[in-house]
């Protein structure tokens, strides 16, 4: 739902709906006949949405100020409502507040959910730990999640050990809400628990400037089997690297840094440079010296992309591909 017409829609689109099994559905949230689209659509698909497998939502472009996307939301929720064989629901990219009511429906009505994605880009986290392990209790096929820090607890860690679910793939944690950095730790034993329970596990961890440092140790702890680690702080950098070239060298395949140039911070990525082989792919959004990047080049033999500049460029930065 890409422009301003109001007959986005072709007429006989409506019929068409419960032959749908997968939709990704994009719309602007600023332009008003999208928006409305987008929202009928949804309240559509909930009226025949029992064929429905797999639902993903992407905002195009800015959301007005202020706006807390009542519509779609309401619209989402119908669906979940309605939607029993629903296994996929992806709102990474719906820039407004989720809430518990929102995953609670999920948890009535989705049994078999097998990746859930609420790890979006808001200010506010407002899914609350008991409100997922309800969820997951009621779902025990979720393969793949992705939550704010706040929304997972020691608890669900727990639920997400027990001997009969099915085998988690992927945990993503997004840290970027004050009620991120006030979450309560997530102990080393219960990550450990949950690796030896599902070994092929891999979590990708989101550090953004709303973590104070002492929640960044908290986050970071030796057991976690972290194959993505993407650091955005407004505090210490160095100490995080240095700490996942040590704990993280076997699982780390993607890195992801903004800060500051330094001294310091090219001999920690030279270090974790020659301890993680295994990388797939490093992105430092600084300038970096020549050395960083011949360590990377000379030690990580699996690297297929990585953005090390030794010049400051315009941006955006273009990554360099491997041959």
């Amino acid at each position: 739902c890409d422009c301003e017409r109001e007959d986005m829609l072709p007429p006989h689109m409506s019929d068409c709906l419960d032959h749908v099994h997968n939709l990704r559905l994009e719309f602007e949230p600023s332009w008003a006949a999208s928006r409305r689209t987008a929202t009928e659509l949804l309240m559509a698909l909930a009226g025949c949405a029992p064929r429905l497998r797999s639902l993903r939502l992407e905002c195009r472009g800015e959301k007005p100020l202020f706006d807390a996307g009542r519509d779609i939301l309401d619209a989402v929720h119908a669906v979940c409502g309605a939607a029993r064989k629903l296994r996929h629901l992806d709102l990474r990219r719906l820039p407004f507040t989720l809430d518990d009511t929102l995953v609670l429906q999920a948890a009535r009505n989705c049994p078999e959910l097998h990746s859930l994605f609420l790890d979006n880009d808001t200010l506010v986290g407002s899914v609350g730990p008991s409100s997922v392990i309800k969820l997951l209790e009621a779902c025990p096929r979720v393969r793949a999640l992705g939550l704010h820090l706040a929304s997972m607890s020691r608890a669900a860690l727990e639920v997400l050990a027990a001997p009969d679910r099915a085998p988690l793939m992927l945990l993503a944690l997004r840290c970027a809400c004050p009620e991120d950095a006030r979450a309560s730790p997530l102990p080393n034993e219960a990550w450990a628990a949950l690796r030896r329970r599902h070994p092929r596990l891999a979590v990708e961890l989101e550090l953004e400037p709303a973590l104070p440092a002492e929640s960044v140790t908290r986050v970071l702890q030796p057991a976690v089997p972290v194959a993505a680690l993407r650091l955005n702080l407004s505090g210490d950098t160095i100490g995080p690297v240095r700490f996942a070239a040590h704990h993280y060298a076997t699982t780390l395949r993607a890195l992801e840094v903004r800060a500051a140039a330094s001294a310091e911070l090219d001999a920690a990525l030279e270090e974790l440079a020659a301890r993680c082989a295994a990388l797939l792919e490093v992105h430092c959004f600084c300038v970096v010296r020549p050395s960083v990047r011949d360590a990377f080049r000379a030690h990580c033999p699996r690297l297929r992309t990585y953005t090390l500049k030794l010049t400051r460029e315009p941006h955006p930065w273009r990554p360099t591909l491997v041959a």
